[in-house]
């Protein structure tokens, strides 16, 4: 009886193939790199206006004293934010932080539609720097930019403005997380006169 023998086939050259999947994979990545930009938006701050404001409180009562004042700041910034991906963008919600001289960081929200009407009621100097708001829930397009005033509140005076460490503000997305953009220095512009409110104590 004759014996079978198995010839075993012939070894195939995989270096091509594997050479083309690499090549192909490589275009894939530079395409996504291509059309994909580093940044889910680009912020840019147009311009800031600060506006101190003196309140004193007024109160007969032996416990609460006489006279106390409060100093308090309000920082109108333009801000322009241009949508770089290829999806519509949401605004979740506007912060900032502020770092002052000493190293304590002050963080607050920016003020919300519903509390616009008593703020310029308490403060009508304001409402001519606040033309255009940027609002919560504002949609930015796809390759499109919007522009408005975001009006944050800091418990502090001009002077520790003036002379701060940092501010930045940072604008949350849905679905895209967070970006942020400083406040430059120097790039404020104060108003000539100051609000002088007086408020009475319970």
């Amino acid at each position: 009886m004759q014996d079978v023998k198995f010839t075993p086939p012939a070894r195939r050259n995989l270096l091509v193939p594997v050479l083309i999947a690499f090549l192909i994979l490589g275009m894939a990545i530079a395409i996504v790199l291509r059309y994909t930009p580093a940044s889910t938006a680009k912020l840019k701050v147009l311009h800031t206006t600060v506006y101190p404001t003196h309140t004193v409180f007024k109160a007969d009562s032996i416990i609460v004293g006489r006279d106390r004042s409060q100093d308090d700041l309000y920082v109108v910034t333009v801000l322009r934010m241009e949508d770089r991906l290829n999806l519509p963008l949401f605004i979740k919600d506007m912060t900032a932080t502020l770092e002052t001289s000493d190293g304590n960081k002050i963080s607050t929200s920016a003020v919300q539609k519903q509390d616009f009407e008593s703020l310029f009621t308490t403060f009508p100097a304001l409402k001519p720097l606040v033309t255009a708001p940027l609002l919560r829930e504002t949609l930015v397009e796809s390759g499109k930019s919007v522009e408005g005033a975001v009006v944050l509140h800091f418990p502090v005076t001009e002077e520790a403005w003036n002379h701060r460490r940092s501010a930045t503000l940072h604008i949350t997305l849905y679905h895209q997380g967070r970006v942020s953009v400083a406040i430059p220095m120097g790039d404020d512009h104060a108003s000539s006169s100051q609000d002088e409110g007086t408020a009475e104590d319970e």
